[in-house]
């Protein structure tokens, strides 16, 4: 009945201000006070001094963040994810609060980082999705432009014109297009899939092959339809291999270097990793967006910083600035821009840092899954405290790797109907749940 229910209550047309709640129930958002059993007995509970229900607060921030929404043209009321708002708020007061003084400017500056990295370790452990760190990534760069425009452009004295402004504009533009680009789609492993495998040529050596037959080499461009002549050794290796490569969650059979993602709840072609700065995984199609979005950013930024720091520091030299800028906090407007140059700098170097990394694992043919997976298993031959990991399994050399790597988004073949072998193997692990 309640399934009937809800179906009824989607198939109805929701006016804008009207939502469907976590009951299933019709609302509206102006009803967002109304009928709040759960906060009223915590309330009561408390004028009258007894102990609170251990599920009380689970209860009431459901329904505060359930009925925290916005009107929406289509569909009804949207939910709003409150994690998308601490940015928003903290970023502007503590950049301002930086400004009054540079011994303010230090505790700020020093602390932000640490309560992000906090926040990223507290939220990683759960295993959650988030959008903090988008907001946050994409509010430092709008509000970064921002302060640009309406106060680094005055503190410059002319200095600024209009090409530099239109070149961080054109930075700003191709950022947030290749960050769109990113978030489309990173590659996932849809159910009933066999021959959308990764094209990529991989040099491990099956199991029960001899390693010297071919170079090693393992082609898995083959779809399963091309091995069903093959003999029946072949198709029971099959069998197994894909019974034992079978997301148990997504109920997929991964093809080689797939993984899942236990934040996304999908598997993901060739997984590098869950990047929170874009709420999204890193995988086989958005892999090469995702570092020319780390390189657009780091340019625009980059130059940015070198702009404000000639504004409000142009007798020092452009290394010695950020250390040392004597009178930047005379006026506030310019110690804002100044700690503004230091936020972004402190940004820059941390995703120059990630970019590095991403340029070195591309390099070594790894991704980071398969690199954190090596160095715990101590498979691995690392170097530079473990900033170069390479595992000798499917390197094929720098050129090669990178030729692999720059076309591989491309080597994702359309799905088509699903073979009998396949269907006879979800059949198998479907009877072996029902045994057991």
């Amino acid at each position: 009945m309640k399934k009937r229910a809800n179906k009824v209550l989607e198939e109805e047309i929701l006016c804008c201000c009207e939502y469907v709640n976590r009951l299933g129930e019709r609302s509206h958002v102006g009803a967002c006070c109304c009928d709040c059993e759960d906060l009223d007995d915590a309330c009561d509970r408390f004028l009258k001094r007894e102990p609170q229900k251990p599920e009380s607060l689970s209860h009431v921030t459901a329904v505060v963040i359930d009925r925290i929404r916005v009107p929406w043209l289509w569909g009804g009321a949207r939910k709003v994810d409150l994690s998308i708002i601490p940015p928003l708020i903290l970023l502007p007061v503590l950049l301002h609060v930086a400004a009054l003084h540079f011994l303010l400017g230090m505790v700020v500056l020093t602390a932000l980082p640490g309560l992000v990295l906090w926040y990223y370790y507290f939220t990683h452990r759960k295993k959650g999705q988030t959008l903090f760190f988008l907001s946050l990534a994409l509010f430092s760069l709008a509000y970064m432009y921002y302060l640009f425009i309406t106060e680094v452009l005055q503190c410059s004295n002319g200095d600024i014109g209009l090409v530099q402004v239109a070149v961080v504009t054109v930075g700003v533009i191709l950022t947030l297009i290749a960050l769109f680009h990113t978030k489309r789609e990173p590659g996932i492993v849809r159910p009933n899939q066999e021959t959308v495998h990764s094209t990529v040529t991989y040099y491990s050596p099956l199991a029960d092959r001899d390693p010297a037959v071919n170079g090693g080499r393992q082609d898995v461009t083959m779809t399963v339809a091309n091995r069903a002549g093959s003999s029946e050794h072949a198709g029971a290796e099959l069998k197994e291999s894909g019974r034992r490569n079978r997301c148990p969650v997504c109920r997929v059979v991964r093809p080689p270097r797939a993984g899942h993602c236990r934040i996304c709840g999908v598997c993901v072609l060739r997984l590098d990793h869950h990047c929170v700065w874009i709420n999204s995984c890193v995988g086989q199609t958005n892999h090469r967006s995702f570092l020319l979005t780390l390189v657009l950013f780091l340019l625009t930024s980059l130059y940015g910083v070198i702009l404000v720091l000639q504004s409000v520091c142009p007798n020092q030299h452009l290394f010695t600035a950020l250390l040392y800028c004597p009178g930047v906090y005379n006026q506030y407007s310019t110690a804002l821009c100044f700690t503004c140059a230091w936020y972004s700098s402190i940004v820059t170097c941390g995703l120059l840092h990630l970019l590095m990394v991403q340029v070195i694992n591309v390099s070594y043919n790894v991704t980071e899954r398969e690199a954190r997976t090596a160095l715990s298993d101590k498979t691995a031959r690392s170097a530079y405290w473990g900033l170069v990991v390479d595992t000798g399994v499917y390197s094929r050399g720098f050129r090669g790797n990178w030729a692999e790597f720059m076309t591989m988004g491309e080597k994702v073949n359309p799905p088509s109907p699903v073979p009998a072998d396949l269907v006879a193997l979800l059949g198998d692990g479907e009877q072996e749940k029902c045994e057991n």
